[in-house]
């Protein structure tokens, strides 16, 4: 993928809609370009976090450990940005991710993310409003599974 197409594909994705195409230019450059086959995971619940992925090609389950195994609580897909949470607040992966394609992403190490923050509050607020998102998703699926399991002891 040339890094005219990464600037392309960056500019698709909503955290980064009002970037202009010189930054973006030097996120596509600072970044890694991975791939990831079908079955395997960007990262571990648990593990520390000093990278957020952007997603160019395919999707990926989140997945949060239960008492019963692992628990898909939502899908990542083209243009979405996942592994953020861990780089903005030091803490543990909240959950695993594990491509159900294959997937081709942007790997952003921590310290130029929370640059590209401190530069842009735009992004910042589109950062927090993905996360509230997430949160009311992640709740609400919680919350089905332990329903879910509460039935299953009965």
């Amino acid at each position: 993928m040339s890094l005219d197409t990464e600037v392309d594909a960056l500019k698709k994705v909503p955290l980064f809609r009002d970037v202009d195409d010189a930054k973006l230019r030097l996120l596509a450059f600072i970044s890694e370009r991975m791939s990831f086959r079908a079955g395997e995971h960007l990262c571990e619940q648990g593990e520390s976090g000093d990278v957020a992925y952007i997603i160019l090609e395919g999707s990926a389950d989140i997945q949060i450990s239960t008492n019963h195994g692992p628990a898909t609580v939502a899908t990542v897909k083209q243009n979405d940005v996942v592994g953020e949470i861990a780089i903005l607040i030091d803490v543990p992966r909240t959950a695993s991710v594990v491509a159900t394609t294959e997937m081709k992403v942007l790997a952003i190490a921590k310290d130029n993310f929370l640059k590209l923050l401190k530069n842009f509050p735009d992004m910042a607020i589109e950062v927090m409003r993905v996360l509230a998102q997430r949160l009311e998703r992640t709740t609400r699926e919680v919350g089905r599974l332990r329903a879910g399991s509460a039935g299953a002891e009965k």
